[in-house]
């Protein structure tokens, strides 16, 4: 399908939700729950530190509000959008979610590329794409533009000690 257009202004959203996180504390990480009529149905930041819970992914809370909140014909017809790659422990609640497409600004390749130059340790857990973990799924990313923006972020959070 490739990334539109108007999927941009929602990654630009997402970007600007994981700014957010940074500002707060947090890995830079925002994502916006789209519905199929392009409404936004849902957004969050991830949470980690200021929640203290690990789990706080906003792709992870996305799959959370949405079972509660669309049917599952309304969840298959959504895009979830995000600043960076669905983590397995998300791109496996999406799945079983059903939810719809997924449009990332950055990938986890490229996550784990930065952390490397920025002498980041990993959290000892494999990475793996989020179109291993979803095969067939319909997934868009990353935005070359965009993800130069989510590298200064992670940048910026490693030397504030949050990322």
């Amino acid at each position: 399908m490739g990334i539109t257009d108007q999927d941009k202004v929602h990654l630009r959203q997402c970007v600007d939700l994981a700014r957010q996180a940074v500002d707060a504390g947090d890995s830079p990480f925002g994502s916006v729950l789209v519905d199929a009529s392009g409404q936004v149905r849902y957004t969050d930041r991830n949470r980690i530190n200021t929640k203290a819970d690990i789990t706080w992914h906003p792709e992870f809370t996305i799959v959370l509000w949405a079972q509660t909140h669309m049917t599952p014909e309304e969840r298959a017809g959504a895009t979830v959008y995000t600043s960076g790659e669905h983590c397995q422990m998300c791109s496996t609640a999406h799945g079983f979610a059903g939810l719809g497409r997924i449009v990332f600004a950055s990938s986890s390749a490229q996550l784990k590329a930065w952390r490397e130059e920025l002498g980041v340790r990993g959290s000892g857990v494999a990475s793996f794409s989020v179109r291993d973990v979803l095969p067939g799924w319909t997934v868009d990313g990353p935005d070359e533009e965009l993800a130069q923006e989510v590298k200064q972020l992670h940048v910026k959070a490693n030397k504030a000690g949050s990322a």
